[in-house]
């Protein structure tokens, strides 16, 4: 086998054409677009590399027929709760069924970090956000969601054969949209409405600057200072509702006050795969016109929940009820053409406050559950799981 670093546009371009040769067969993967992997690994894209650092590595078996990559990296923002040693990451993990390769993979990831005075690596991962490319599918082996991982089931035996143990797992829940909600929603609904000075409202594309304050609001109060996660500035969530408007369904965006004041949000997008898998991995003039004909003519039947928060002041007074019924009066509606199908991005197992609503909602299910794998350094060291949130 022959280990290759990365190094040129070519070799760039092979990386992407790992996955291609491996999942030719696989009825399930959708190819991701090629760009969405290129800035990842590009400086002037990627604000990541202004606190940390990459390698790549290609992997070919004696013929030179590519058969494996690997990412690793230091990112001086990663951290976990509870943390007590230096933790890199790996991830874009692509191998052949064979622990050899999987193996030297591994090795040369682990190798890389030691030098940069990691301690453990954990993975997949992503180098940059967590909302995209992390974890490893250990359960729900369907297409993806949009900037998803996926993965053959024989990829946990391999990371386990070497070493690795689940750090934590990313549950991700389903549900129809248009089955009905449950009754003691819909009765702490009527509470919360009973208590007066509670309001609900669709985000309305001509006012981003409003519903990006509203957000950011929301967010700095129910997630910052969690898993290392900071606070998140206007102008950036402008941006990126800037970024989202194209695709935007206004329906499926919602926020809730309590005397005007943002108590919760329940932000959702069209799943942008349904589409893309069209495109086989381009985005270029003719991919983004066939993007823009597809659309139209082609209705998305399935929607994606990617952020549901209430504020702490709020939680566990009804307040998640609430605006999930007031979206409810309005998403199942029966206009056609409507959402048939619903996923929600991932909840971590160490946070069963969230855990607990989303299996409340309604009639849902415990859709895929990817996991965030630890590896020591060290085979002394104690291993521990990611700390519950309290």
């Amino acid at each position: 086998m022959q280990l290759i670093p990365i190094n040129t546009p070519a070799q760039s371009a092979d990386f992407i054409k790992v996955a291609v040769e491996l999942y030719k067969n696989d009825p399930n993967w959708i190819r991701p677009l090629d760009k969405d992997i290129h800035d990842v690994f590009d400086k002037n894209k990627n604000k990541t590399f202004r606190f940390g650092e990459i390698e790549r590595w290609l992997l070919k078996d004696e013929s030179g027929k590519l058969i494996g990559r690997i990412a690793a990296f230091i990112n001086k923002k990663y951290k976990n709760k509870g943390d007590e040693v230096p933790a890199g990451g790996f991830g874009f993990f692509e191998c052949i069924d064979n622990q050899d390769a999987a193996n030297l993979l591994l090795d040369t990831a682990k190798n890389w970090l030691t030098s940069k005075g990691m301690e453990c690596m954990d993975g997949p991962i992503n180098f940059g956000e967590r909302d995209r490319w992390w974890g490893l599918v250990t359960q729900g082996f369907f297409e993806p969601l949009y900037c998803m991982n996926y993965n053959p089931p024989y990829y946990v035996k391999l990371l386990e054969h070497y070493g690795f143990q689940a750090f934590y797992h990313q549950i991700c829940f389903g549900m129809i949209p248009q089955a009905p909600i449950v009754a003691k929603v819909w009765e702490r609904h009527a509470l919360i409405e009973k208590m007066g000075g509670f309001t609900s409202s669709m985000i309305q594309k001509n006012k981003l600057e409003k519903y990006a304050k509203d957000f950011s609001i929301v967010y700095n109060k129910a997630w910052a200072g969690h898993g290392g996660l900071k606070q998140i500035e206007l102008k950036q969530v402008l941006l990126m509702f800037k970024k989202m408007k194209p695709v935007m369904d206004e329906k499926i965006i919602w926020f809730a006050y309590y005397k005007e004041e943002p108590v919760a949000m329940f932000i959702n997008l069209p799943d942008l795969n349904q589409w893309f898998k069209h495109l086989k991995g381009k985005f270029g003039l003719l991919q983004k016109l066939k993007f823009l004909w597809l659309k139209r003519f082609q209705p998305n039947d399935k929607f994606v929940g990617l952020v549901f928060g209430v504020v702490p002041e709020w939680q566990g007074k009804g307040v998640d009820s609430y605006i999930i019924a007031e979206a409810a009066k309005v998403i199942q509606r029966k206009k056609k053409p409507y959402y048939e199908k619903y996923e929600m991005q991932w909840i971590g197992d160490f946070n069963p406050k969230m855990l607990n609503i989303a299996d409340n909602i309604g009639e849902t299910h415990r859709s895929r559950v990817l996991s965030t794998y630890r590896f020591l350094f060290d085979p002394n060291r104690e291993f521990k799981r990611h700390p519950i949130l309290i």
